[in-house]
């Protein structure tokens, strides 16, 4: 393994354990776009190269089938997993999010829910971050209008106000803790400046290393990336790090998505054998970065 993956993986078991997060992320970046069943097997086999032991990996999994997110088709001896329908939807707005550029159509509109019930608000919430929305004021929740609303919100109030004056432009840094998204996308470039370099030089990486690294790429920008709400330009710093965060991400990606796609190739399979070629949206993820 190459020094600079070498150094991410470390990282990463410094950290508490996001097995959990990881496997997410390998359903939404890699299987679903293969037609979204895998092989327990493959899974273990990956987590191996994060020195992630078995029973680790099987334990989240069962937490995850048990928390709405996966579900299980057993095959005589074997299991294989697929988002289920909670699972599928909560990455489908994550990826738009993730991959697509930033809205460029700014109305200078905002959408407000308001939120009374406590429970409804606690059912709600991380929902509404993952989908962007910031909130100044507990049952209060602010985005960008056109953002989808999760259906987790989906008997909130809903206003729309404009962020032209100095009032709603204060509302925009209540809601968000930019300085703090700004420090993750720096620390995040820090992170994957060293492969960023090493994938440059032309350096050789093997295909279990290069899926290895584009899924932690995901996994750490994807913690950074749904936090932000990917404000319009005009109302984000001149220096704002989103920006180049997201164009080293992009450069990385293409650089590790061929040799990763042919790990998945020769070691992903699913009840019918190896796995599906990708569909073409992968192809376009970071357009533009």
């Amino acid at each position: 393994m190459p020094q600079p993956l070498a150094r991410i993986v470390d990282e990463l078991k410094r950290e508490p354990s996001r097995t959990g997060s990881i496997i997410i992320t390998v359903f939404g970046d890699a299987i679903v776009p293969r037609g979204g069943s895998v092989w327990l097997g493959t899974l273990l086999e990956f987590f191996k190269s994060l020195d992630i032991d078995g029973n680790v990996v099987r334990t989240a999994m069962s937490r995850l089938a048990a928390d709405g997110w996966l579900e299980r088709n057993r095959v005589g001896r074997n299991s294989f997993y697929r988002l289920n329908k909670k699972g599928r939807q909560t990455f489908d707005t994550a990826t738009k999010h993730i991959y697509d550029p930033p809205p460029s159509d700014w109305t200078g509109r905002f959408e407000l829910l308001l939120i009374g019930n406590a429970e409804d608000r606690d059912t709600a919430r991380e929902a509404l971050k993952n989908a962007g929305f910031g909130s100044p004021l507990p049952g209060v929740w602010v985005a960008p209008s056109g953002v989808p609303v999760p259906d987790e919100a989906a008997h909130a109030i809903r206003l729309e106000v404009s962020a032209e004056d100095d009032s709603g432009r204060r509302l925009l840094s209540e809601s968000w803790p930019l300085e703090r998204t700004a420090d993750a996308y720096l620390k995040f470039m820090t992170t994957f400046e060293p492969l960023h370099g090493w994938i440059t030089k032309g350096e050789a990486l093997t295909d279990a290393d290069a899926f290895t690294a584009r899924v932690l790429l995901i996994h750490h920008y994807r913690r950074v990336v749904l936090r932000d709400p990917l404000l319009p330009a005009p109302l984000l710093p001149q220096d704002w790090p989103g920006r180049a965060a997201r164009k080293l991400c992009g450069e990385i990606y293409r650089g590790l998505l061929l040799p990763s796609e042919q790990w998945l190739d020769e070691h992903a399979t699913n009840e019918d054998g190896p796995l599906p070629k990708p569909n073409g949206a992968v192809a376009r993820r970071f357009e533009g970065a």
